[in-house]
């Protein structure tokens, strides 16, 4: 019996959350544009994770783009009382599925509105500005500009709380000057360990962390010495490197994504496994890698 309780759960604006979550990227067409091959497996999935009392879902209209958001509203509006669903700004898909920015003030507000439309609600619970300034990873350049719409759209009443992705430690400086900043959304993994110092910052202010990409995906979390511990605790090396990010801090919340039920159990399951601190240090010694990367 999976019991995502087990893995903790943390704050993350007005609400506490499961640490294990889902994230719906993976619902979309193939490199995350178009409808999915399965729209029924698609639908299975968001139904299982919340059936399996999973109540943080994230999510970005820009991902088909406004497919996952649409799925999300047919498999589980009515949504239940304590489900918070983050989604993302800044962002847009051209006709050939390339990602551009999109952070005017008409671009963002747009993406707000169509948010708001596409997943059937009247206010969004969390929506983070995701700096656009490098693609495939996080880029000095001020948010100012767009975090000040995002604001006053917050205080208009169309959002409940902001956060940032793909974000420097100085850009996050910024933006706490403009308003209050409830989670960062930023690439790590057992082998890519750029926000150590971060992590450990935000978990003494009681902001919420978001690694995307926490099974990484790379040839590095396929080396042996992740293979053999999972071996020898009897899990998959995706477990292991989700476990392992579960204790890294304790305001790490997971978002990992598929679109299997069968793969989402699995990750699920990471809540059962507990990394004995031998383990955690043979995991700490994975080198760092920098593999291509999708924006998410």
């Amino acid at each position: 019996m999976i019991d995502v309780s087990k893995a903790g759960t943390f704050a993350l604006g007005d609400h506490t959350v499961k640490r294990l979550g889902y994230g719906a990227m993976q619902l979309a067409g193939p490199g995350v544009f178009g409808p999915p091959k399965d729209r029924h497996g698609a639908i299975a999935v968001l139904r299982e994770a919340v059936a399996s009392d999973v109540n943080h879902i994230d999510t970005s209209d820009f991902y088909g783009p406004h497919i996952t958001n649409q799925l999300i509203r047919e498999a589980l509006h009515p949504y239940p009382a304590d489900l918070v669903i983050v989604t993302k700004i800044s962002a847009r898909r051209g006709d050939d599925g390339s990602w551009l920015p999109a952070f005017s003030r008409e671009e963002l507000t747009q993406a707000v509105h169509d948010n708001l439309r596409n997943l059937g609600l009247d206010v969004l619970d969390v929506v983070n500005l995701r700096s656009m300034f490098g693609i495939h990873g996080p880029a000095e350049g001020s948010i100012e500009a767009p975090l000040t719409v995002l604001a006053d759209l917050q205080r208009q009443g169309l959002v409940r709380h902001i956060g940032l992705s793909n974000v420097t430690p100085a850009q996050i400086a910024e933006g706490r000057r403009i308003c209050e900043i409830v989670c960062v959304q930023n690439l790590y993994n057992l082998a890519q360990r750029d926000d150590d110092a971060l992590i450990d910052e935000l978990a003494g202010a009681g902001t919420a962390y978001v690694p995307f990409f926490p099974l990484g995906g790379f040839t590095p979390l396929q080396s042996t010495a992740l293979s053999d511990v999972a071996k020898g605790l009897g899990a998959t090396p995706m477990q292991v490197a989700l476990a392992w990010l579960l204790q890294r801090a304790p305001n790490i919340l997971l978002i990992p994504g598929t679109s299997s039920v069968e793969h989402l159990r699995e990750n699920l399951a990471t809540a059962n496994l507990e990394l004995p601190s031998e383990t955690v240090t043979v995991l700490d010694q994975i080198a760092t890698a920098r593999p291509a990367r999708t924006p998410v």
